[in-house]
């Protein structure tokens, strides 16, 4: 065989077997996402594992395990990675309810990581999106009142309107005692309903109330012509959706992943996202995509 045509073909041998061989990235790990017993939460657990999957982890999940006193031992025990928490409420579960958590959701998430740290957990950043105690309006009232925004407008007209809620809420700091006290709201009266369910809504509709006791991301909020009146004062602890990792899966990368995700979610996404759910009858993963979709995660 000619020797230059002979050095060509093992050339072009080698080039085909460097194709050939190129291998896939290795991949990056699995992680084990988890979620408590209600759609929300298997909405947020859904976000975090398609964000980190998409970079090329293998994600797995167990979701609706149930309440805090299940999802907390199974993170502990290494049974999942990951879970969407609730910075103040973690906080009070993980401190056996000492009463820490504050409005400040910075010193309650540093606070939160004081007590994580010995279980080998870590919160990592919070995001600005909110699922607490609220109090809403319905548009017609906030309208009726030069356009109220926030809890603090409410101090000058409270005097003319109704609250409804739950009869717990006449004893409950975050509730008419702290309304009170924080904000200087005396309403007209009071109506012992129920919390943030259907004998509120049906008050709203009919007029027997102007203000009510709601969770701030419900899904329906928007269908029912309620708007959250902003706790300007930070009268309600810091419920801010923020991801609990162990901090053996908890790389670099990973949460610079975790983080960016929650730098953008907002409460008005959380909203959305549950009515998707929970109005229109779509499944969480579906949900989930979507947004971080529309939000360029996935490019």
């Amino acid at each position: 065989m000619n020797r230059k045509l002979l050095l060509s073909l093992t050339a072009l041998a080698v080039l085909a077997a460097a194709c050939g061989g190129t291998t896939a990235p290795a991949a990056k790990g699995t992680i084990v996402v988890g979620g408590f017993g209600f759609p929300e939460s298997s909405i947020l657990a859904q976000v975090y594992g398609q964000a980190l999957a998409h970079d090329g982890y293998t994600v797995t999940y167990k979701l609706n395990l149930g309440q805090r006193e299940v999802v907390a031992p199974a993170i502990k025990s290494g049974q999942i990675d990951l879970y969407p928490g609730y910075a103040a409420t973690d906080l009070e579960y993980y401190n056996n309810k000492a009463g820490e958590a504050t409005g400040d959701v910075a010193a309650t998430t540093a606070k939160l990581n004081s007590y994580l740290q010995p279980l080998g957990l870590v919160a990592l950043s919070p995001s600005a999106a909110v699922d607490q105690n609220a109090f809403a309006v319905t548009k017609a009232t906030q309208a009726k009142y030069n356009n109220i925004t926030k809890l603090s407008d409410l101090a000058p007209i409270a005097g003319q309107l109704t609250m409804g809620a739950g009869p717990e809420c006449l004893t409950r700091p975050y509730c008419i005692p702290g309304l009170e006290k924080t904000y200087g709201i005396k309403f007209k009266a009071f109506k012992a309903l129920d919390t943030d369910g259907p004998l509120t809504r049906a008050a709203f509709a009919n007029g027997t109330i102007q203000v009510g006791l709601v969770f701030s991301s419900d899904g329906d909020l928007n269908a029912l012509g309620l708007v959250v009146l902003q706790d300007d004062k930070h009268l309600e602890a810091a419920d801010n959706v923020v991801p609990i990792i162990r901090t053996a899966v908890a790389t670099d990368n990973v949460k610079k992943i975790l983080n960016n995700v929650d730098k953008n979610l907002t409460t008005a996404d959380l909203v959305a996202m549950n009515a998707q759910v929970s109005i229109d009858h779509k499944d969480p993963d579906v949900v989930a995509k979507a947004y971080l979709q529309a939000h360029n995660y996935f490019v």
